[in-house]
């Protein structure tokens, strides 16, 4: 592996640590309230803020796209807390709708823009290849002041105090890694040791750290997508879990 290899997987395998750090405990959180949609339509929500961004002409200014894509998902946060408090029989329909709605809206905004096929491929799968100095630090403190707010908000239980930080974890992430990617760090290392009792937080990392790892060594070698390959590869990581405890 040559310098340069390792100066393109190395930031992006930190930005996939940064990730991992606070996507699986949120998403132990989101597969224990049984709120699966939650993430992909708070994600969505996040990704439609970029692109109205996009659309104002402002992604020379990068705080201010951050900005308004943290407000696109705390009002999406908003909408899911009621919409887990008004109806919780069919809180996954509503939320699913939800996520549907918003990725219909970011299509039909960038509809007559010339990029939007390459604009759209980038939310979705993510430039995790690309990262910067600049984000891998921004998103390493925003990390460490979630994850501490998390635990205070643990105690709490309020429904808006987790969509809320859950909201904030996945607008960084989004322009991170994509949301395929978000939605498979939250979901796959939480269903892959959701039967463990111990030693579980430890084994959900080390099949997310696998499945980046060996995700952006594939897409080194073989020219593929990181992103779609670090999906696949976090999901083959993950299944010998599964594997092991239906044996059991």
């Amino acid at each position: 592996m040559n310098t340069i290899e390792l100066d393109i997987l190395l930031p992006a395998f930190v930005a996939g640590l940064l990730v991992l750090a606070t996507h699986i405990p949120f998403g132990m959180r989101v597969l224990q309230r049984g709120v699966i949609f939650a993430d992909l339509a708070v994600a969505q929500i996040a990704g439609l803020g970029v692109v109205i961004a996009g659309l104002l002409g402002l992604t020379a200014q990068p705080l201010l796209v951050q900005l308004i894509a943290a407000t696109s998902a705390l009002c999406g946060a908003a909408l899911l807390t009621w919409i887990e408090r008004s109806a919780p029989e069919v809180k996954e329909a509503g939320i699913g709708l939800t996520f549907v709605l918003a990725a219909t809206l970011g299509i039909l905004l960038m509809s007559r823009d010339v990029h939007a096929g390459e604009h759209l491929k980038d939310l979705l799968v993510g430039q995790i290849l690309w990262v910067g100095q600049t984000q891998l630090v921004a998103t390493a403190l925003l990390s460490a002041m979630l994850l501490a707010l998390w635990r205070i908000a643990q105690q709490r239980h309020g429904h808006f105090a987790f969509y809320a930080l859950f909201a904030l974890a996945v607008t960084a992430s989004v322009q991170l890694v994509g949301i395929y990617l978000v939605f498979a760090s939250l979901i796959v290392p939480a269903l892959a040791t959701h039967k463990l009792k111990q030693r579980r937080m430890a084994i959900a990392y080390a099949v997310g750290v696998a499945g980046y790892a060996a995700g952006l060594l594939l897409s080194v070698w073989f020219d593929l997508p990181a992103g779609a390959a670090i999906v696949w590869m976090m999901v083959l990581a993950g299944v010998p879990m599964l594997l092991k405890r239906k044996a059991n």
